[in-house]
Protein backbone atom coordinates (compact mmCIF):
# COMPACT_ATOMS: atom_id res chain seq x y z
CA UNK A 1 0.00 0.00 0.00
CA UNK A 2 0.98 3.62 -0.43
CA UNK A 3 2.57 5.57 2.05
CA UNK A 4 1.10 9.30 1.39
CA UNK A 5 -1.44 10.54 -1.04
CA UNK A 6 -1.34 13.92 -2.26
CA UNK A 7 -4.52 14.95 -3.51
CA UNK A 8 -4.31 17.50 -6.67
CA UNK A 9 -8.61 18.82 -5.87
CA UNK A 10 -10.42 20.65 -3.92
CA UNK A 11 -13.76 21.21 -2.25
CA UNK A 12 -16.22 17.94 -1.59
CA UNK A 13 -14.23 15.60 -3.98
CA UNK A 14 -10.71 16.03 -2.11
CA UNK A 15 -12.73 15.60 1.33
CA UNK A 16 -14.61 12.67 -0.18
CA UNK A 17 -10.20 10.80 -1.11
CA UNK A 18 -9.08 12.04 2.63
CA UNK A 19 -11.82 10.16 4.06
CA UNK A 20 -11.21 7.18 2.25
CA UNK A 21 -7.02 7.81 3.04
CA UNK A 22 -8.03 7.88 6.55
CA UNK A 23 -10.10 4.97 6.49
CA UNK A 24 -7.53 3.37 4.94
CA UNK A 25 -4.87 4.42 7.28
CA UNK A 26 -2.87 6.21 4.35
CA UNK A 27 -1.44 9.74 4.79
CA UNK A 28 -2.75 12.52 2.58
CA UNK A 29 -1.12 15.93 1.43
CA UNK A 30 -3.92 18.05 0.14
CA UNK A 31 -2.43 20.76 -2.65
CA UNK A 32 -4.81 24.17 -2.41
CA UNK A 33 -4.88 27.53 -3.96
CA UNK A 34 -4.59 30.67 -1.85
CA UNK A 35 -8.25 31.04 -2.17
CA UNK A 36 -8.99 27.45 -0.66
CA UNK A 37 -6.19 28.19 2.23
CA UNK A 38 -9.70 27.54 4.89
CA UNK A 39 -11.38 24.94 3.35
CA UNK A 40 -12.29 22.21 4.99
CA UNK A 41 -10.22 19.38 2.54
CA UNK A 42 -7.28 21.77 4.21
CA UNK A 43 -8.37 21.47 7.75
CA UNK A 44 -8.68 18.21 7.70
CA UNK A 45 -5.72 16.80 5.98
CA UNK A 46 -2.69 15.55 7.09
CA UNK A 47 -0.66 17.97 5.18
CA UNK A 48 -1.44 20.81 2.90
CA UNK A 49 0.51 22.51 0.28
CA UNK A 50 -0.56 26.09 -1.32
CA UNK A 51 0.12 25.62 -4.98
CA UNK A 52 -0.72 28.83 -6.58
CA UNK A 53 -3.60 32.10 -6.52
CA UNK A 54 -7.22 31.31 -6.96
CA UNK A 55 -6.96 30.77 -11.24
CA UNK A 56 -6.55 27.09 -11.48
CA UNK A 57 -4.11 27.65 -14.64
CA UNK A 58 -1.57 28.77 -11.67
CA UNK A 59 -2.58 26.01 -9.23
CA UNK A 60 -5.40 23.21 -9.60
CA UNK A 61 -3.81 22.81 -13.42
CA UNK A 62 -0.15 23.71 -12.50
CA UNK A 63 1.88 20.35 -12.94
CA UNK A 64 5.23 21.56 -11.54
CA UNK A 65 3.70 22.75 -8.60
CA UNK A 66 1.99 19.72 -8.09
CA UNK A 67 5.16 17.52 -8.84
CA UNK A 68 7.20 20.23 -6.32
CA UNK A 69 4.33 19.31 -3.58
CA UNK A 70 5.31 15.85 -4.07
CA UNK A 71 8.70 16.24 -3.73
CA UNK A 72 8.45 18.56 -0.56
CA UNK A 73 5.61 15.81 0.84
CA UNK A 74 7.50 12.50 0.10
CA UNK A 75 3.93 11.41 -1.44
CA UNK A 76 4.53 8.38 -3.40
CA UNK A 77 0.89 8.29 -5.22
CA UNK A 78 -1.17 10.98 -6.86
CA UNK A 79 -5.19 11.09 -6.50
CA UNK A 80 -6.45 13.45 -8.92
CA UNK A 81 -10.21 13.41 -7.95
CA UNK A 82 -12.49 14.91 -10.06
CA UNK A 83 -12.13 17.68 -13.09
CA UNK A 84 -9.05 19.44 -13.32
CA UNK A 85 -6.24 17.20 -13.92
CA UNK A 86 -8.07 13.87 -14.06
CA UNK A 87 -8.25 12.89 -17.35
CA UNK A 88 -5.11 14.67 -18.71
CA UNK A 89 -3.10 12.02 -19.64
CA UNK A 90 -0.10 13.65 -19.80
CA UNK A 91 -0.16 14.68 -16.56
CA UNK A 92 -0.65 10.84 -15.91
CA UNK A 93 2.52 9.85 -18.20
CA UNK A 94 4.48 12.19 -16.20
CA UNK A 95 3.00 11.21 -13.19
CA UNK A 96 4.57 7.97 -13.97
CA UNK A 97 7.69 9.05 -15.09
CA UNK A 98 8.70 10.40 -11.54
CA UNK A 99 8.39 7.18 -10.46
CA UNK A 100 5.02 7.96 -8.53
CA UNK A 101 1.78 6.10 -8.92
CA UNK A 102 -1.30 7.67 -10.44
CA UNK A 103 -4.57 6.80 -8.87
CA UNK A 104 -6.28 6.13 -12.05
CA UNK A 105 -6.89 4.31 -15.66
CA UNK A 106 -3.51 4.40 -17.83
CA UNK A 107 -2.86 6.92 -19.56
CA UNK A 108 -3.50 5.59 -23.22
CA UNK A 109 -7.02 4.76 -21.79
CA UNK A 110 -7.23 8.76 -20.82
CA UNK A 111 -6.00 9.68 -24.24
CA UNK A 112 -8.06 7.49 -26.03
CA UNK A 113 -11.51 8.56 -24.21
CA UNK A 114 -10.67 12.25 -24.03
CA UNK A 115 -11.01 12.15 -27.31
CA UNK A 116 -14.51 11.53 -28.37
CA UNK A 117 -13.52 10.37 -32.11
CA UNK A 118 -11.19 7.88 -31.25
CA UNK A 119 -13.24 6.52 -28.03
CA UNK A 120 -15.87 5.62 -31.04
CA UNK A 121 -13.59 3.61 -32.72
CA UNK A 122 -12.42 2.28 -29.48
CA UNK A 123 -16.01 1.51 -28.19
CA UNK A 124 -16.75 0.08 -31.77
CA UNK A 125 -13.44 -2.26 -31.30
CA UNK A 126 -14.88 -3.45 -28.06
CA UNK A 127 -18.49 -4.49 -29.07
CA UNK A 128 -19.97 -1.46 -28.29
CA UNK A 129 -23.15 0.22 -29.60
CA UNK A 130 -23.24 3.11 -31.10
CA UNK A 131 -25.61 6.47 -32.33
CA UNK A 132 -25.36 5.93 -36.08
CA UNK A 133 -22.83 8.69 -37.42
CA UNK A 134 -19.79 9.97 -39.46
CA UNK A 135 -17.01 6.48 -38.74
CA UNK A 136 -14.37 9.68 -37.45
CA UNK A 137 -13.49 13.17 -37.89
CA UNK A 138 -15.01 15.39 -40.49
CA UNK A 139 -13.28 17.84 -42.23
CA UNK A 140 -15.29 19.56 -44.44
CA UNK A 141 -18.67 20.70 -45.42
CA UNK A 142 -19.15 18.36 -48.33
CA UNK A 143 -18.14 15.08 -46.33
CA UNK A 144 -20.45 16.41 -43.61
CA UNK A 145 -23.32 16.70 -46.44
CA UNK A 146 -22.89 12.96 -48.15
CA UNK A 147 -22.97 11.81 -44.22
CA UNK A 148 -26.13 13.49 -43.76
CA UNK A 149 -27.61 11.98 -46.80
CA UNK A 150 -26.34 8.43 -45.39
CA UNK A 151 -27.68 8.92 -41.63
CA UNK A 152 -30.25 11.45 -41.69
CA UNK A 153 -31.76 14.30 -39.77
CA UNK A 154 -32.06 16.22 -37.61
CA UNK A 155 -28.13 15.71 -37.46
CA UNK A 156 -25.91 16.83 -34.32
CA UNK A 157 -22.60 18.25 -35.02
CA UNK A 158 -20.09 17.61 -32.01
CA UNK A 159 -16.95 18.61 -30.93
CA UNK A 160 -14.37 15.66 -30.89
CA UNK A 161 -12.70 17.53 -27.83
CA UNK A 162 -13.88 18.82 -24.53
CA UNK A 163 -17.04 18.30 -23.08
CA UNK A 164 -19.89 20.02 -21.07
CA UNK A 165 -22.04 20.65 -24.04
CA UNK A 166 -19.85 23.14 -25.82
CA UNK A 167 -19.12 22.48 -29.72
CA UNK A 168 -22.41 20.82 -30.16
CA UNK A 169 -25.13 21.96 -32.46
CA UNK A 170 -27.85 20.83 -34.12
CA UNK A 171 -28.42 20.46 -37.95
CA UNK A 172 -32.40 19.73 -38.12
CA UNK A 173 -32.19 19.42 -42.03
CA UNK A 174 -29.73 19.44 -44.54
CA UNK A 175 -30.61 23.21 -45.48
CA UNK A 176 -29.32 23.69 -41.24
CA UNK A 177 -26.04 21.81 -41.28
CA UNK A 178 -23.49 24.46 -43.23
CA UNK A 179 -24.53 26.53 -40.28
CA UNK A 180 -24.21 24.33 -37.79
CA UNK A 181 -21.20 22.59 -38.66
CA UNK A 182 -19.31 26.17 -38.95
CA UNK A 183 -20.86 26.99 -35.80
CA UNK A 184 -19.63 23.70 -34.25
CA UNK A 185 -16.14 23.99 -35.15
CA UNK A 186 -15.71 27.61 -34.57
CA UNK A 187 -16.96 27.00 -30.35
CA UNK A 188 -14.88 23.61 -30.10
CA UNK A 189 -11.54 26.14 -31.54
CA UNK A 190 -12.35 28.57 -28.81
CA UNK A 191 -12.94 25.75 -25.77
CA UNK A 192 -10.25 23.64 -26.48
CA UNK A 193 -8.18 24.56 -29.10
CA UNK A 194 -9.46 22.09 -31.86
CA UNK A 195 -11.74 22.35 -34.32
CA UNK A 196 -12.64 19.20 -35.19
CA UNK A 197 -16.08 17.42 -35.28
CA UNK A 198 -17.96 14.67 -36.11
CA UNK A 199 -21.27 13.94 -36.85
CA UNK A 200 -24.06 11.50 -34.68
CA UNK A 201 -27.72 11.29 -35.48
CA UNK A 202 -29.73 13.61 -32.97
CA UNK A 203 -32.11 11.48 -30.48
CA UNK A 204 -35.81 13.06 -30.35
CA UNK A 205 -36.15 11.70 -26.22
CA UNK A 206 -33.63 9.93 -24.60
CA UNK A 207 -32.31 9.51 -21.46
CA UNK A 208 -28.47 9.43 -20.18
CA UNK A 209 -27.47 6.10 -18.72
CA UNK A 210 -24.53 5.13 -17.49
CA UNK A 211 -22.82 2.15 -16.09
CA UNK A 212 -20.07 2.22 -13.33
CA UNK A 213 -17.20 -0.11 -14.18
CA UNK A 214 -14.38 -1.04 -12.41
CA UNK A 215 -11.31 -3.39 -13.20
CA UNK A 216 -8.22 -4.49 -11.34
CA UNK A 217 -4.69 -5.79 -12.80
CA UNK A 218 -5.39 -9.64 -12.05
CA UNK A 219 -8.22 -10.10 -15.02
CA UNK A 220 -11.25 -9.13 -12.91
CA UNK A 221 -14.00 -6.76 -14.30
CA UNK A 222 -17.13 -5.93 -12.69
CA UNK A 223 -20.03 -3.70 -13.09
CA UNK A 224 -22.31 -1.99 -10.82
CA UNK A 225 -25.46 -1.24 -12.38
CA UNK A 226 -26.51 1.98 -13.96
CA UNK A 227 -27.48 5.71 -13.18
CA UNK A 228 -30.01 7.69 -14.45
CA UNK A 229 -29.12 11.01 -15.34
CA UNK A 230 -31.34 12.36 -17.41
CA UNK A 231 -31.95 15.60 -15.22
CA UNK A 232 -29.41 18.07 -17.23
CA UNK A 233 -29.43 21.96 -18.12
CA UNK A 234 -26.80 23.05 -20.67
CA UNK A 235 -25.65 19.31 -20.67
CA UNK A 236 -25.01 18.94 -16.64
CA UNK A 237 -26.65 17.06 -14.57
CA UNK A 238 -28.66 18.47 -11.96
CA UNK A 239 -30.18 15.33 -10.35
CA UNK A 240 -28.99 11.44 -10.57
CA UNK A 241 -30.37 8.29 -9.36
CA UNK A 242 -29.64 4.25 -9.37
CA UNK A 243 -31.05 2.25 -10.49
CA UNK A 244 -33.12 3.85 -13.25
CA UNK A 245 -36.95 4.20 -13.39
CA UNK A 246 -36.71 3.36 -17.71
CA UNK A 247 -34.78 0.05 -16.82
CA UNK A 248 -35.89 -3.40 -15.96
CA UNK A 249 -33.98 -5.95 -14.27
CA UNK A 250 -33.72 -7.73 -17.83
CA UNK A 251 -32.39 -4.31 -19.36
CA UNK A 252 -29.71 -3.64 -16.65
CA UNK A 253 -28.35 -6.89 -16.59
CA UNK A 254 -27.50 -6.80 -20.58
CA UNK A 255 -26.32 -3.14 -20.89
CA UNK A 256 -24.18 -3.79 -17.62
CA UNK A 257 -22.62 -7.33 -19.21
CA UNK A 258 -21.74 -5.27 -22.21
CA UNK A 259 -20.45 -2.33 -20.61
CA UNK A 260 -18.21 -4.89 -18.57
CA UNK A 261 -17.04 -7.36 -21.59
CA UNK A 262 -16.32 -3.87 -23.29
CA UNK A 263 -14.42 -2.93 -20.83
CA UNK A 264 -12.29 -6.31 -19.98
CA UNK A 265 -11.57 -6.32 -24.26
CA UNK A 266 -10.01 -2.65 -23.65
CA UNK A 267 -7.46 -4.21 -21.06
CA UNK A 268 -8.94 -1.47 -18.67
CA UNK A 269 -7.60 -0.50 -15.06
CA UNK A 270 -9.25 1.56 -12.39
CA UNK A 271 -12.86 3.12 -12.16
CA UNK A 272 -14.58 4.35 -15.36
CA UNK A 273 -18.28 4.70 -16.17
CA UNK A 274 -19.54 4.17 -19.81
CA UNK A 275 -22.39 6.42 -21.00
CA UNK A 276 -25.27 5.73 -23.28
CA UNK A 277 -28.11 7.43 -24.71
CA UNK A 278 -31.39 5.19 -24.08
CA UNK A 279 -34.39 4.91 -26.57
CA UNK A 280 -37.11 2.89 -27.34
CA UNK A 281 -35.19 0.15 -26.27
CA UNK A 282 -32.15 0.56 -27.39
CA UNK A 283 -28.39 1.87 -25.91
CA UNK A 284 -26.33 3.75 -27.90
CA UNK A 285 -22.63 4.18 -26.52
CA UNK A 286 -21.98 8.06 -26.02
CA UNK A 287 -18.34 8.34 -24.27
CA UNK A 288 -16.34 7.27 -21.19
CA UNK A 289 -15.83 9.33 -18.17
CA UNK A 290 -11.90 7.75 -17.23
CA UNK A 291 -12.36 8.69 -13.60
CA UNK A 292 -14.57 8.98 -10.59
CA UNK A 293 -18.23 10.73 -11.46
CA UNK A 294 -19.57 13.33 -9.09
CA UNK A 295 -22.48 10.89 -8.75
CA UNK A 296 -20.34 8.03 -7.70
CA UNK A 297 -22.07 8.05 -4.34
CA UNK A 298 -25.70 6.92 -5.17
CA UNK A 299 -23.91 3.74 -6.66
CA UNK A 300 -22.44 3.58 -3.15
CA UNK A 301 -25.62 3.30 -1.80
CA UNK A 302 -26.92 1.08 -3.45
CA UNK A 303 -24.32 -1.47 -3.72
CA UNK A 304 -22.70 -0.96 -0.53
CA UNK A 305 -19.17 -0.53 -2.53
CA UNK A 306 -17.08 1.77 -1.42
CA UNK A 307 -15.80 2.87 -4.65
CA UNK A 308 -12.65 5.31 -3.64
CA UNK A 309 -11.20 2.90 -1.71
CA UNK A 310 -11.29 0.37 -4.14
CA UNK A 311 -9.76 3.11 -6.80
CA UNK A 312 -6.60 3.47 -4.23
CA UNK A 313 -6.07 -0.39 -3.85
CA UNK A 314 -6.53 -1.05 -7.55
CA UNK A 315 -3.76 1.49 -8.00
CA UNK A 316 -1.86 -0.10 -5.07
CA UNK A 317 -2.09 -3.47 -7.46
CA UNK A 318 -4.53 -5.45 -5.14
CA UNK A 319 -7.34 -7.41 -6.60
CA UNK A 320 -11.27 -6.24 -6.16
CA UNK A 321 -12.66 -7.25 -3.01
CA UNK A 322 -15.40 -8.41 -4.38
CA UNK A 323 -16.50 -10.81 -7.57
CA UNK A 324 -19.95 -9.70 -10.25
CA UNK A 325 -21.52 -12.42 -8.07
CA UNK A 326 -21.22 -10.51 -4.75
CA UNK A 327 -23.10 -7.57 -5.99
CA UNK A 328 -26.39 -7.09 -5.55
CA UNK A 329 -28.58 -4.08 -5.69
CA UNK A 330 -30.42 -2.79 -3.21
CA UNK A 331 -32.97 -0.06 -2.64
CA UNK A 332 -32.72 2.97 -4.60
CA UNK A 333 -30.78 6.13 -4.20
CA UNK A 334 -30.85 9.93 -5.64
CA UNK A 335 -28.20 12.69 -5.84
CA UNK A 336 -28.90 16.39 -5.58
CA UNK A 337 -26.33 18.57 -7.04
CA UNK A 338 -26.32 21.77 -4.64
CA UNK A 339 -24.44 24.75 -6.17
CA UNK A 340 -24.19 27.88 -5.62
CA UNK A 341 -26.47 29.63 -8.04
CA UNK A 342 -29.66 31.20 -8.31
CA UNK A 343 -32.60 28.64 -8.43
CA UNK A 344 -34.30 30.78 -11.62
CA UNK A 345 -31.38 32.49 -13.58
CA UNK A 346 -28.24 30.30 -12.72
CA UNK A 347 -26.42 32.80 -12.18
CA UNK A 348 -23.25 31.89 -9.73
CA UNK A 349 -23.87 33.36 -6.39
CA UNK A 350 -20.57 33.16 -4.18
CA UNK A 351 -20.16 34.65 -0.82
CA UNK A 352 -19.83 33.91 2.60
CA UNK A 353 -21.97 31.53 4.14
CA UNK A 354 -23.43 32.37 7.59
CA UNK A 355 -25.72 29.70 7.96
CA UNK A 356 -25.34 26.12 7.16
CA UNK A 357 -27.29 22.89 8.54
CA UNK A 358 -26.47 19.19 6.77
CA UNK A 359 -30.00 17.76 6.53
CA UNK A 360 -29.67 14.25 8.25
CA UNK A 361 -31.41 11.22 9.94
CA UNK A 362 -31.75 7.81 8.30
CA UNK A 363 -31.00 7.33 4.29
CA UNK A 364 -29.39 10.67 4.47
CA UNK A 365 -25.99 11.44 3.28
CA UNK A 366 -24.29 14.95 2.75
CA UNK A 367 -21.03 15.46 0.81
CA UNK A 368 -19.53 19.14 1.12
CA UNK A 369 -17.17 21.40 2.23
CA UNK A 370 -19.50 24.46 3.65
CA UNK A 371 -19.52 25.45 7.62
CA UNK A 372 -21.06 28.25 8.59
CA UNK A 373 -18.40 31.24 8.22
CA UNK A 374 -16.87 29.90 5.14
CA UNK A 375 -17.10 31.67 2.07
CA UNK A 376 -17.75 30.70 -1.49
CA UNK A 377 -14.94 31.40 -4.14
CA UNK A 378 -15.86 32.53 -6.96
CA UNK A 379 -13.06 30.67 -9.11
CA UNK A 380 -13.99 27.20 -9.53
CA UNK A 381 -17.19 25.11 -9.80
CA UNK A 382 -20.56 25.93 -8.47
CA UNK A 383 -21.10 22.92 -6.82
CA UNK A 384 -21.14 22.90 -3.04
CA UNK A 385 -22.96 20.14 -1.87
CA UNK A 386 -23.85 17.03 -3.28
CA UNK A 387 -27.21 15.45 -1.00
CA UNK A 388 -27.64 11.81 -1.39
CA UNK A 389 -30.93 9.96 -0.16
CA UNK A 390 -30.88 5.91 -0.02
CA UNK A 391 -34.12 4.29 0.45
CA UNK A 392 -35.87 0.66 0.57
CA UNK A 393 -37.56 1.85 -2.72
CA UNK A 394 -38.22 4.57 -5.09
CA UNK A 395 -41.35 6.23 -3.47
CA UNK A 396 -39.30 5.59 -0.30
CA UNK A 397 -36.59 7.24 -1.78
CA UNK A 398 -38.42 10.46 -2.88
CA UNK A 399 -39.93 10.92 0.58
CA UNK A 400 -36.80 10.76 2.25
CA UNK A 401 -35.57 13.50 -0.56
CA UNK A 402 -38.49 15.64 0.07
CA UNK A 403 -37.91 15.70 4.32
CA UNK A 404 -34.22 16.09 3.79
CA UNK A 405 -34.34 19.12 1.16
CA UNK A 406 -36.69 21.08 3.94
CA UNK A 407 -34.00 20.48 6.69
CA UNK A 408 -31.28 21.60 4.53
CA UNK A 409 -29.82 25.55 5.12
CA UNK A 410 -27.51 27.20 3.04
CA UNK A 411 -27.90 31.12 3.99
CA UNK A 412 -27.45 34.03 2.66
CA UNK A 413 -26.36 33.01 -0.63
CA UNK A 414 -29.01 31.91 -3.42
CA UNK A 415 -28.90 28.08 -3.79
CA UNK A 416 -30.42 25.32 -6.30
CA UNK A 417 -31.86 23.99 -2.98
CA UNK A 418 -35.14 26.21 -4.01
CA UNK A 419 -34.86 24.46 -7.53
CA UNK A 420 -34.66 20.70 -6.17
CA UNK A 421 -37.36 21.35 -3.74
CA UNK A 422 -39.62 22.36 -6.76
CA UNK A 423 -38.31 19.22 -8.94
CA UNK A 424 -38.92 16.46 -6.32
CA UNK A 425 -42.62 17.43 -6.71
CA UNK A 426 -42.86 17.68 -10.34
CA UNK A 427 -44.88 14.43 -11.66
CA UNK A 428 -42.07 13.88 -14.03
CA UNK A 429 -39.67 13.27 -11.64
CA UNK A 430 -42.41 11.37 -9.34
CA UNK A 431 -43.66 8.70 -12.24
CA UNK A 432 -39.57 8.89 -13.89
CA UNK A 433 -40.97 9.80 -17.10
CA UNK A 434 -38.56 12.47 -17.78
CA UNK A 435 -35.61 12.64 -20.38
CA UNK A 436 -32.96 14.76 -21.21
CA UNK A 437 -34.84 17.43 -23.34
CA UNK A 438 -37.74 17.68 -20.06
CA UNK A 439 -36.08 19.89 -17.28
CA UNK A 440 -35.03 22.69 -20.20
CA UNK A 441 -38.27 22.02 -22.63
CA UNK A 442 -40.57 21.36 -20.10
CA UNK A 443 -40.43 21.83 -16.29
CA UNK A 444 -37.81 25.21 -16.21
CA UNK A 445 -40.70 26.88 -18.85
CA UNK A 446 -43.69 25.89 -17.06
CA UNK A 447 -41.68 26.79 -13.64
Amino acid sequence: MFKKILITNRGDVALRVLRACKELDIPSVVVHSTADADSMPVRLADESVCIGPPSSAESYLNIPAILSAVAITGADAVHPGVGFLSENADFAEIVAAHGLTFIGPEPRHIRAMGDKVEAKITAANAGLPLVPGSPGAVHTLVEAQRIGKDVGYPLLVKAASGGGGRGMKVAETADHLGEAFSAARAEAKAAFGDDTVYLERYLGQPRHIEVQVIADSHGHVVHLGERECSVQRRHQKLFEEAPSPALSAEQRARIGGIAAEATRKMGYLGVGTMEFLYEDGEFFFIEMNTRLQVEHPITEEITGVDLVREQIRIAAGMPLSFTQDDVTFIGHAIECRINAEHPETFMPTPGKVTAFHAAGGPGVRVESCLYSGYSVPPYYDSLIAKLIIHGDDRDHCLARLRRALQEFIVEPIPTTLALHKRLVDADAIKDGSYNIRWLEEVFLKEN
